[in-house]
């Protein structure tokens, strides 16, 4: 007997996590009704990248950097999540250039990742990416296919008759106090329409070059603990000043601006599993890793409602790892 075969399931929360739970649970059988208010306010996924980046992330963030094997478990689950979804996979590789490329190297092979040393770069083949332009109409695609209902508003009060998916991103819910946990990170993020920086994501200290459906991507920058979604010209012309190359110089005004807020934990890991609270679950806190831990928090989540087997990674992901009070 399949134990989610017809079990209503809420997910509040239409960014990647959300979209790709409900994706999941759809598939074992579950009744999934999203809870997505991002007409109103898009979702930072929606305004990000799209990278699936084990290796650079790990040797250019230092807070991802004990994190390689799971963000590299991660991506491997997505070829088979593509192929379900309609998502186009990249699997074109990345490359570092500029300063520090010899601690670049050392890093990659610390960790025990791919890498390939060339002329004025080093490339990794393990990085792939996504265009969330593409991705997420693909996405919500299959999930209409699948009988997912979709209701355009923020769910306020969870039915404590059904089971409840929290993957709402930055956003303290009073229902699941987990939430108290997070930190939310404001990130600017440009686009040159008509702009491509080749076939592979460009890599660096300063930030990244990205092609996508809209155009030429560069970012991000990492604001924490701001949460508003009002773009900043100074930070924002910054941002162009590090990254651009004097080729794109230019079209500078023809770039365009946009904010997405991240949801992060103190060890930058997302909290997947049961919330304090009954009936509630926890799919939140990705940081900026949330494309690339999509499929992995997806599985996780449908095991875990379907009583199953959460795998490797449940305790690094735990919940209950971080000390908050749940009111009563």
């Amino acid at each position: 007997m399949n134990p989610l075969e017809g079990r209503p399931v809420h997910i509040a929360g239409g960014g990647i996590l959300g979209l790709a739970t409900a994706h999941a649970l759809a598939k074992a059988g579950a009744r999934v009704t999203l809870f997505d208010a991002s007409e109103d306010r898009p979702s930072a996924s929606a305004i990000a990248a799209g990278m699936l980046a084990p290796a650079f992330e790990a040797c250019l963030d230092p807070v991802s950097r004990p994190h390689y094997r799971l963000l590299r478990d991660a991506r491997n689950l997505w070829p088979e999540f593509a192929g379900e979804t309609g998502i186009v996979l990249d699997r074109g590789g990345a490359r570092y250039r500029g300063a520090g490329i010899d601690a670049v190297l050392a890093e990659l092979q610390a960790i025990g990742a791919d890498w390939e040393s060339r002329e004025d770069d080093v490339f990794t083949a393990e990085d792939w990416r996504v265009d969330p332009g593409q991705a997420l109409p693909a996405l919500r695609r299959t999930l209409d296919r699948a009988g997912v209902r979709t209701v355009g508003k923020r769910l306020e009060t969870p039915d404590p008759d059904v089971a409840t998916v929290a993957a709402t991103g930055w956003e303290l819910l009073e229902w699941a106090p987990e939430t108290l946990a997070l930190t939310a990170i404001k990130g600017h993020i440009l686009t040159l329409p008509g702009q491509s920086s080749g076939e592979a994501v460009e890599r660096s200290r300063s930030g990244y070059l990205c092609p996508s459906s809209q155009g030429l991507r560069l970012g991000a920058t990492m604001e924490p603990g701001r949460s508003d979604l009002i773009p900043d010209p100074t930070v924002a012309g910054a941002l162009f000043d590090r990254l651009a190359p004097p080729a794109l110089w230019p079209v500078r005004a023809s770039s365009t601006i946009q904010v997405g807020i991240r949801a992060a934990t103190a060890d930058g890991l997302p909290m997947v599993g049961p919330s304090a609270r009954p009936g509630i679950w926890l799919a939140v806190g990705a940081r900026r890793n949330g494309w690339l831990l999509a499929p992995l928090v997806a599985r996780m989540m449908a095991a875990y409602l379907a009583g199953g087997d959460s795998g490797f990674w449940s305790q690094a992901l735990w919940p209950g790892r971080f000390e908050v009070s749940t009111g009563e």
